[in-house]
């Protein structure tokens, strides 16, 4: 959006066409669960087996609904539900403090800016209740007692392992049968392959800058790596940077490219000053277990929101992609 103008009519096409997509994707996961509960044998199969409980992330329904089917207790690993924040549809969640997803904002809102965020939660009800439920509507017709909707099936889930933490999220209301498990990735660092412990240990007293995009984005642009390159060039730090695309021709000696990275290793290593990252859920959480500083690249998804609260607790910083490498000579001075 940034990149095309952030004006009113790019939000609304944006926005109309994610849903479109959204409502594509829940579509195909009815119709599949569908032919799952059509099929008799892997439903007795699934009778006979007599299970204990449904474990299911809630991003998608069919989880939800096989547990009602089956007449089993639900516990939902979960961040993300259907439509938003698992939050919103269970607990309490006055928007004047509690900013909704996509909005941009943090707990300290003024007026129009609390205005603005209750304009983003009505496109989340709008989402939820026109765009999700009508995908699901012939399948809980059809194969549970008395119909069903998916609003419903979330709240009567019996535990929520929520992957977040007060450590990172906003203070809000929560419920008793939430346990959250935010960071239980995260664990000591090991020690790394020798030709990279190598590689770090020659950056001495300036240590080490590690960048990676994620396993959804393996390269970037040939002119924006070309430009980011010449900027990590100009830096005293050693570089490791993740990048399976072509290697940049303004490459520098203190930049070594890899196509893997063991991530969690090197935010351990006391050699590592900074973490330039897409600020997926699990690498901003990583961060914060090493206590490393974040420089945050937002591409999509929840990543706009994982690196605000970051930059709002003084553990990160945003970078807007438009202006990625101007913003990164600017703040060299972070990186020394």
């Amino acid at each position: 959006m940034q990149r095309e103008g952030a004006s009113l009519l790019t939000f609304f096409r944006l926005t109309t066409h994610f849903m479109y997509l959204l409502s594509h994707a829940h579509s195909l996961w009815a119709d599949a669960t569908m032919k799952m509960l059509e099929d008799q044998n892997v439903m007795n199969s699934l009778k006979e087996s007599k299970y204990d409980l449904v474990l299911t992330d809630p991003g998608i329904a069919p989880g939800l609904v096989l547990a009602k089917y089956l007449k089993l207790p639900v516990v939902l690993n979960v961040r993300w539900i259907t439509s938003g924040d698992g939050h919103f549809v269970l607990a309490p969640s006055p928007l004047s403090y509690i900013p909704v997803p996509g909005s941009g904002l943090t707990d300290k809102m003024n007026f129009i800016q609390r205005v603005k965020n209750m304009l983003f939660h009505s496109i989340i009800l709008f989402q939820q209740k026109f765009v999700v439920e009508p995908c699901y509507e012939t399948l809980c017709n059809k194969y549970i007692e008395g119909g069903c909707d998916i609003s419903s099936l979330l709240q009567e889930a019996d535990i929520w392992l929520f992957r977040s933490d007060f450590v990172f999220d906003f203070p809000r209301p929560t419920m008793p049968n939430i346990v959250y498990i935010g960071g239980f990735q995260c664990k000591p660092a090991q020690p790394l392959p020798a030709d990279l412990e190598d590689f770090v240990q020659s950056a001495g007293e300036h240590g080490v800058i590690i960048m990676t995009l994620g396993t959804l984005v393996n390269a970037l642009p040939k002119e924006v790596a070309n430009e980011i390159a010449s900027v990590f060039a100009k830096l005293p730090q050693k570089v490791i940077w993740r990048h399976k695309g072509e290697h940049p021709s303004m490459l520098g000696n203190n930049t070594l490219i890899v196509d893997w990275m063991p991530q969690k290793d090197l935010l351990g290593h006391p050699q590592t000053r900074v973490f330039i990252a897409h600020g997926g859920t699990n690498g901003v959480q990583e961060a914060i277990y090493h206590g490393v500083p974040v420089l945050g690249i937002p591409l999509f998804f929840d990543q706009y929101d994982n690196l605000l609260r970051l930059q709002d607790r003084g553990a990160g910083k945003i970078l807007q992609n438009t202006t990625l490498c101007v913003a990164l000579r600017k703040d060299q001075c972070i990186l020394c």
